[in-house]
């Protein structure tokens, strides 16, 4: 006895294939031009009010560390060095935050090992 497939489904054959090819690798394109876009964004945060802002990049290398002069107190480095990790933190936060969400849009939320 012979299988059929449900009306609609199948007769595409190697079209299918080559279609669905296709597909992936207009994603593949989409995602890896949106990862360069992003890889060039900085982003910035701030802590303690805005004593110390942080600048990373897409990359999520820290690339800027500026501190206010008032912050800078010998007899407590500890503040200022978790002010320092606080602002670098939230910065990587953002920024893996829009390449997730980027990525997420390109390729509808599938998670395609090697994709990217």
């Amino acid at each position: 006895m012979k299988a059929r497939l449900p009306k609609g489904y199948g007769g595409g054959g190697a079209n299918n294939i080559q279609q669905l090819a296709r597909q992936a690798q207009k994603i593949q394109d989409d995602m890896e031009a949106a990862s360069a876009e992003l890889e060039s964004k900085e982003y910035e945060a701030t802590a303690g009010g805005g004593a110390v802002k942080v600048t990373v990049t897409g990359k999520m290398e820290l690339t800027k560390v500026d501190i206010q002069p008032e912050v800078v107190d010998p007899d407590d480095v500890e503040m200022l060095a978790d002010l320092v990790i606080a602002a670098a933190n939230e910065a990587l936060r953002a920024a893996a935050k829009e390449k997730e969400e980027k990525m997420d849009n390109i390729s509808g939320g599938l998670n395609i090992p090697g994709m990217f």
